[in-house]
């Protein structure tokens, strides 16, 4: 079964957790300073701790007979921070073969493996946003690198602008995959840049070739989301067909706050769980995952509430 298959038959999905805070803070890594977490695998310790995360999630998502989706650690691994890192293209490939070999540990587990990509900019502060033709040549490098490795879809993390996620999804559908378009997203409502979640989310679907898979957010906490979708401009049965997942943020601190802290702060896994039920209350989650703060505790509980769904 396709990732479009699964989605489209209506089971709910578990993602994986936080990855990035985790590496730092359980296992002390330090990341390349462009190319970020991609070039862990390259180090025995690297590739020991993602394994061991990504087993952890695995196995969690396998207990409760959910459907998983994990991407590969290359939200920064753009065409200019991979070069200015020293690597090259195949940074991309060895990437999506590692977290191949992950999953073929696990035969018995529904995997699906993305392609992680991401804003040229900050994605907090929306700043050095491309143009829909400059993002569209700039993502294409990237998203055609995927394509060719075989990812099963591709993940466009912590979109902060419109116009830089119209260019993304336009080199994103060239490839013929299926692929998600997350937003960051604000607690008026808007995405970082002021756009509009619903605006956001019919200008895309009415610009591109090949429409999302579906969209969502990811390091927001589920609080913040549902106040977004609380407006009655968010308000709208469109916005509810399309609007289908969440990585969520332990916090409800802006990220400049959170990045400042020398320790975790936010909601346990139970208060969490919560959150994310409610906010299925409001709108038809289908994917759930965890961001910033979250831990192999706040998936379980996460997956519990999950299985119960399908």
């Amino acid at each position: 079964m396709s990732l479009e298959d699964c989605f489209r038959s209506g089971k709910r999905i578990l993602m994986e957790g936080a990855l990035g805070e985790r590496l730092k803070r359980e296992y002390q890594l330090d990341f390349d300073e462009f190319a970020a977490m991609a070039g862990l695998i390259y180090s025995v310790k690297g590739r020991q701790a993602l394994y061991h995360l990504w087993s952890e999630y695995i196995g969690i998502a396998a207990r409760y007979n959910l459907p998983f989706i994990a991407t590969t650690p290359t939200r920064r691994a753009n065409r200019d921070r991979v070069q200015k890192a020293g690597y090259d293209s195949t940074i991309i490939r060895d990437n999506v073969n590692f977290l191949k070999c992950v999953r073929c540990d696990y035969p018995n587990t529904e995997m699906y493996i993305g392609g992680l990509m991401g804003c040229k900019g900050d994605a907090y502060k929306a700043d050095e946003v491309l143009d829909r033709k400059e993002a569209e040549k700039f993502h294409g490098w990237q998203a055609d690198l995927f394509s060719t490795a075989g990812v099963d879809f591709l993940f466009a993390g912590i979109m902060p602008a419109l116009s830089e996620a119209i260019g993304m999804a336009d080199a994103m559908s060239q490839t013929g995959l299926p692929y998600i378009i997350s937003f960051m997203l604000r607690s008026d409502g808007c995405l970082i840049d002021g756009t509009r979640l619903a605006d956001a989310i019919q200008i895309i679907d009415n610009s591109v070739k090949k429409t999302p898979l579906c969209y969502m957010t990811n390091c927001v906490h589920p609080l913040v989301v549902q106040k977004t979708l609380s407006y009655d401009f968010n308000q709208t049965t469109y916005v509810k067909e399309r609007f289908r997942g969440i990585q969520a943020n332990t916090s409800t601190l802006s990220p400049d706050v959170l990045d400042d802290s020398a320790v975790l702060m936010g909601t346990g896994p139970e208060e969490l769980a919560k959150d994310i039920t409610k906010l299925q209350e409001m709108m038809d989650i289908t994917i759930c995952g965890g961001c910033c703060g979250t831990d192999a505790r706040h998936i379980e509980e996460m997956a519990k509430n999950l299985s119960k769904l399908n």
